[in-house]
């Protein structure tokens, strides 16, 4: 999942929680669901409550990243390997991004979930891309 996923639940509009929420839960009805991200995210989301001092909204974000159904995975030498080679080949992907495309193709995952549509370039993973009815 991208960091983006997590903000969206977070500090999204009621429609992007909303759908979030719903693709989540419907992951979650399958019997080898396992939710994935990268320490990325752990940066990402917890930067804004950091530099803005809000120890709820940090809470918030370490209670979810904490979560027994979710496994956040390190950003080893495999990773940056396999990120470089993803953005010499789509010019387009932003480190950040070519992060959490390749901890997910390390790991092994079947897909990306994502609010980010330039993402979907990437064919080495499938790329699910959540819309929500306000974008």
């Amino acid at each position: 999942m991208d960091a983006c996923c997590f903000i969206y639940l977070v500090e999204g509009t009621p429609r992007w929680r909303t759908e979030v929420e719903a693709r989540l839960n419907a992951l979650a009805q399958s019997i080898a669901a396992v939710f994935l991200t990268s320490d990325l995210t752990r940066l990402e989301c917890r930067t804004k409550p950091l530099r803005e001092k809000n120890a709820d909204l940090l809470r918030k974000y370490d209670r979810l990243l904490a979560s027994r159904e979710l496994t956040v995975l390190s950003i080893s030498r495999s990773v940056v390997e396999r990120a470089t080679e993803l953005r010499a080949k789509y010019a387009t992907l932003k480190t950040p991004d070519a992060l959490h495309l390749a901890a997910a193709l390390v790991a092994r995952a079947d897909r990306f979930v994502t609010g980010d549509k330039s993402l979907g370039v990437c064919s080495e993973i499938s790329v699910e891309i959540l819309r929500a009815a306000d974008h």
